[in-house]
């Protein structure tokens, strides 16, 4: 599916190098940039209580700074001369997250840069809201990456589960477009791997009948974790993209134990596509 309405979440003003890498995301494929910029409301703590005319003067100053951020994020989006529109919301993670539910149903793909990668309520309200809820694909963009829709040689990680195929199917334009796209299995003798035949060759058959051009690496991990081999592997074959199905387990379960997608999120070193 091509991505003609991309939706980019970023917070404050120390989340203006993810708005550019979006901003060039769109001006290179000529998409459509919808920005959510999203503020968790200042709450008072056990020691702020009862509130007083301190504690709110502290959730003023805390508004009125990102107010003044969402509105430089705009400005540089107006700056850009690409089609857009721009939202901004300071509320309690709840309703961010309905927001985000929401305006994610319209758009092909949702971005978040390393700023908001690295701040624990936006990364969550964007799992939740996007991945969970929306179910719309994830673009995470690694600090300094100018990202493309178009990229060369993309990596794709595959363990026969229904996130995996998702993944290939929303990803199948760029797929097809790619000079190379390598499929690794990691593990291939383990629970995950194709009951039939050698791990790999069903979707690497499925891929080719499409035109792309694809290589299958079968990997073992030797006791590596699975995140830590697919990085390598990218590196080695100068994967401009990495394309993976996310949270494969329950999200109860995810939070309680972590995964591979947690863990990915963590050292994300190219631009990684996550899709559930």
């Amino acid at each position: 599916m091509p991505f003609k309405t991309v939706l980019a979440v970023v917070g404050g003003k120390d989340t203006a190098a993810g708005l550019q890498q979006a901003i060039s995301l769109c001006a290179g494929s000529e998409a459509h940039l919808s920005v959510l910029a999203l503020q968790v409301a200042l709450s008072p703590t056990l020691s702020d209580y009862p509130v007083d005319t301190d504690w709110l003067d502290r959730r003023h100053h805390h508004q009125h700074d990102f107010k003044a951020a969402a509105e430089a994020h705009d400005a540089a989006c107006a700056a850009s001369g690409i089609s857009y529109n721009f939202a901004s919301f300071y509320d309690e993670p709840v309703f961010l997250t309905e927001e985000l539910t929401r305006r994610a149903f319209y758009a092909d793909l949702i971005t978040v840069g390393p700023r908001v990668m690295a701040n624990a309520s936006l990364i969550g309200i964007t799992v939740n809201g996007g991945l969970f809820d929306a179910m719309s694909p994830v673009l995470l963009l690694p600090e300094g990456d100018q990202a493309s829709l178009r990229p060369k040689r993309i990596m794709l990680g595959w363990n026969n589960k229904i996130e995996a195929i998702r993944a290939v199917r929303e990803s199948m334009d760029m797929l097809m477009a790619a000079e190379a796209v390598y499929v690794v299995v990691v593990d291939p003798e383990s629970p995950y791997a194709d009951h039939d035949g050698e791990p790999g060759a069903e979707l690497a058959t499925f891929l080719a009948r499409h035109g792309v051009n694809v290589t299958v690496d079968q990997i073992p991990s030797g006791g590596r974790p699975v995140e830590d081999v697919l990085n390598q592997r990218a590196l080695e074959v100068w994967a401009d993209m990495l394309v993976l199905g996310a949270y494969g387990h329950a999200r109860w379960r995810q939070r309680i134990f972590g995964g591979v997608t947690s863990s990915m999120m963590k050292g994300v070193k190219l631009p990684t596509l996550l899709v559930r």
